[in-house]
């Protein structure tokens, strides 16, 4: 099997880059199953139904989210019945999975999501944990795990604490890919962030000029996505035959 998974897509700009380099991906790459985060698809913050459908019409099976995946009001209003799979250590109750299971080639790819806590102000329960327990009841011939996380030393922590239990970790929420991708001693392929889609010379995605003013001044400001026409798309290529990973960064 073998998986193209898309770091944080933000805003137009992250859609845009896309259609922009996902012909030249596909060219290029041998692809089965086709993951992004989606966290930050609708203006920067969340995802809406419009955003999700574009990411389905353009093949995508399965959209994990992260600590914005509740910003917008209208997810919940189609969750439960799409292939979202927000972070499963959300307290008991809250709407959507945290697991998704995709048939392809009479395999089972399960699609698991977890949010970070260092750093993060969220209150969620621990994802050690969490993931512990969602282990005991998956039955899958590979699982991924995308760990949405503001500290490289814990996602590295998750995925030494998972490696040889899953197939694959990788990282999201910062938005800069790293030059880490390995293969753990005990066979699971790691990643610590994917990086993202988007404005390549905005900051994160977002307008470069709003996020230098917060800086500047230490005034709250609100940031906003940026409209550079110059685009970038990064992601990572997990091969499951030959048991290797590699980033992906495209741009203009």
């Amino acid at each position: 099997m073998k998986i193209l998974f898309v770091g944080d897509v933000f805003g137009k700009k992250g859609i845009e880059a896309l259609h922009r380099f996902l012909p030249a991906i596909k060219a290029r790459y041998d692809i089965n199953i086709f993951i992004a985060n989606g966290e930050n698809i609708a203006d920067g913050l969340g995802i809406r139904k419009a955003e999700y459908k574009t990411l389905m019409e353009l093949g995508f099976h399965a959209v994990t989210l992260g600590n914005h995946g509740f910003s917008k009001r209208e997810v919940f209003d189609f969750i439960e019945d799409s292939n979202i799979v927000r972070p499963l250590n959300y307290p008991r109750g809250t709407p959507g999975r945290g697991a998704l299971a995709i048939r392809y080639n009479e395999k089972t790819l399960t699609v698991v999501s977890v949010m970070g806590r260092v750093f993060m102000n969220d209150p969620l329960n621990n994802p050690f944990e969490a993931l512990d327990d969602a282990l005991e009841k998956i039955d899958a011939d590979v699982v991924l795990v995308d760990v949405h996380a503001e500290a490289t030393s814990e996602k590295l922590a998750i995925a030494h604490h998972l490696d040889g239990r899953v197939d694959a970790v990788v990282g999201t929420h910062t938005h800069v890919q790293t030059n880490d991708a390995m293969r753990l001693p005990k066979g699971t392929l790691y990643m610590s962030d994917v990086g993202m889609c988007g404005a390549k010379y905005g900051i994160l995605g977002a307008d470069k000029n709003r996020v230098m003013r917060k800086f500047l001044s230490g005034l709250p400001t609100r940031l906003v996505p940026s409209d550079d026409d110059i685009l970038q798309l990064n992601a990572a290529y997990i091969d499951l035959e030959q048991e290797t990973i590699e980033g992906i960064l495209l741009s203009d």
